[in-house]
């Protein structure tokens, strides 16, 4: 179970691989111009909020966004490998199909793949560990384990997350049984 602390998450910035719909997994692809503008944009947004600590994926793309927020907020980063992109197997470097649903839902794994319940468990325990440390925590991370995270947090699991958009997490109130996730105001292009 997720820690009941409010947190903010940040999906990395675009990659040529998210442009062309390819589901990248643990392949270490790069932000292109687009995703350094996002990570830019994010970090002007996270500027002028209470963040005290920074935990980012490890992987290039979601390092990259989380430092250029951290260098926005004069804070270290962090990495946990736990915060890493699903290993998506055979299907990495493909077109995102019809197999994601089922995945999802359990139903089918690629080879050499995770199952969506593995990476769920390896997403909560990462977010975890974040939590711990002085917040409000800024999590860095990857559209598939926000799916994860969702499910963890008892909300609708197969919604797409925008790149560099944050996220207020914030746990079920009295009588709740599910997470609210609010979206950050975006600061103006520049």
């Amino acid at each position: 179970m997720l820690h009941p602390t409010a947190f903010w998450f940040l999906r990395h910035g675009e990659t040529d691989w998210n442009a062309q719909g390819l589901s990248q997994g643990r392949t270490d692809i790069p932000l292109n111009h687009v995703g350094e503008a996002q990570a830019a944009r994010a970090a002007r947004t996270l500027a002028g909020l209470p963040i005290a600590s920074i935990v980012a994926s490890p992987l290039v793309r979601a390092r990259r966004t989380a430092e250029v927020a951290a260098a926005a907020l004069g804070l270290p980063v962090a990495l946990d490998a736990d915060l890493a992109e699903v290993n998506f197997g055979s299907q990495e470097g493909l077109p995102m199909g019809d197999w994601y649903d089922d995945w999802i839902a359990g139903d089918y794994t690629p080879d050499g793949a995770e199952t969506f319940a593995e990476l769920r468990d390896r997403a909560v325990r990462g977010v975890n560990r974040a939590l711990a440390l002085p917040g409000p925590v800024l999590v860095v991370a990857h559209g598939a384990l926000f799916r994860a995270l969702r499910q963890a947090a008892g909300l609708e699991a197969n919604v797409r997350t925008p790149n560099a958009l944050p996220l207020w997490m914030e746990p079920p109130g009295a009588g709740d049984t599910a997470w609210r996730i609010a979206p950050a105001q975006l600061a103006p292009e520049q």
